[in-house]
């Protein structure tokens, strides 16, 4: 180890990431637009390799460019997987308090390389800011990553990482005098390999995330509906059949309510079906707070739906019924108002298949249309 070239080993780390960043530009070019943060996940590879560029570069340009500028753009390269994290998650980026605290730590860089230079000091600064900014870019991860591997994975790394950095920081007080960043130091030479390595594997565990983000988005549409998000036909029944089987194994209650939104058609002639679309994503959006957390909201076609009711009487179904009707007569700015008729049916045990109680709630739903419409009916 004491014999390796720090300045090749800094520049084939920068290189790495730099085919990494290219990997992750592709993937930001393939993958939905839904799925966040690639673009600062692919540009914060760029950023540590002109970092590494500048470093390697140490004796060569002046100081200024190659410790100064170079640590900030490490740090700052750093900051932006924080940055592209938060966007992949769906939170607010927080540029302002990270990048507020690197530019914080510019002058005291500058400092203690042009007027006072000291590597000590610059290591203290620079190892404790990147392990606190790996160590937020961890609990973030852990907080709102799924379980899956991809998470522990980016989780372990970075974890290590941190240690690494960590250990970087309290080793800076040991009496290495006359020690700078290129000298082949087993200290030096074990931080510097130790940071290559793992910030490739961060950028691998973040491409793994980026894929399993991608099968839930796979996922996600081939069960639900593309307009109003609600369950398609298919896994809608499929769960009605689950819960019915569940339901004669244990003696247990379920319910359907099968809504049908009033003189449809009229919407869409009256006002397009542009106008038509947003009435059945308003209509969605009104009825699913109404719902638990177990009661699933499908889609059968056109301005119909379904509701499956888990552990729901007839009784406490009409009541949920009533509830939504009335939440659905009342007017919404910009939209045609609308009603609903809605049919409930609740298993018997007698029931073998689902298409029973859907056909029972099936009937429910006409008998409310021919009793006048914006009712609940039950057969």
């Amino acid at each position: 180890m004491m014999g390796l070239d720090l300045r090749s080993i800094i520049l084939m780390s920068g290189i790495m990431g730099l085919l990494l960043s290219v990997v992750m530009l592709f993937l930001r070019l393939s993958y939905p637009k839904s799925i966040r943060g690639l673009g600062w996940w692919a540009a914060a590879p760029v950023v540590s390799f002109v970092s590494a560029l500048l470093f390697a570069m140490r004796g060569q340009i002046p100081d200024a460019v190659s410790v100064v500028a170079a640590n900030f753009l490490l740090l700052t390269g750093v900051a932006m997987f924080y940055f592209g994290t938060r966007h992949f998650f769906g939170l607010a980026p927080a540029y302002l308090s990270r990048m507020g605290l690197i530019l914080a730590a510019l002058p005291v860089l500058a400092w203690y390389t042009l007027a006072e230079p000291s590597f000590t000091a610059r290591v203290l600064i620079v190892s404790l800011l990147w392990a606190y900014l790996q160590l937020t870019l961890t609990l973030l991860i852990w907080r709102h990553g799924p379980e899956v591997f991809s998470t522990r994975f980016t989780v372990v790394v970075l974890v290590i990482h941190t240690s690494v950095l960590l250990l970087r920081f309290l080793s800076a007080w040991l009496p290495l005098s006359g020690e700078n960043l290129l000298d082949p130091s087993r200290i030096q030479t074990l931080y510097i390999v130790m940071n290559a390595l793992f910030t490739v594997a961060l950028v691998v565990g973040l491409i793994l995330m980026a894929g399993d983000r991608l099968r839930e988005v796979f996922e996600h549409s081939a069960s639900h509906d593309s307009l109003t998000n609600a369950l398609i036909r298919r896994t809608l029944i499929g769960a009605c059949e689950q819960e019915l089987e569940r339901c004669r194994r244990h003696g247990r209650s379920m319910a359907l309510l099968m809504l049908d939104i009033d003189h449809f058609k009229a919407v869409n002639d009256a006002h397009g079906h542009q106008m038509g679309d947003r009435v059945l994503v308003d209509f969605v959006a009104r009825i699913t707070p109404l719902l638990r957390s177990p009661d699933q909201l499908g889609r059968f076609g056109g301005e119909e739906f379904v509701v499956l009711l888990p552990e729901t009487t007839q009784e406490d179904a009409m009541v949920v019924g009533e509830r939504i009707r009335a939440a659905v007569a009342l007017p919404v700015a910009g939209l045609p108002p609308i009603t609903v008729s809605i049919g409930v049916a609740s298993n018997r045990p007698d029931d073998a298949q689902i298409d029973a109680l859907l056909g029972r709630a099936d009937r429910a739903l006409y008998k409310a249309k021919a009793e006048g419409r914006n009712r609940i009916a039950v057969i």
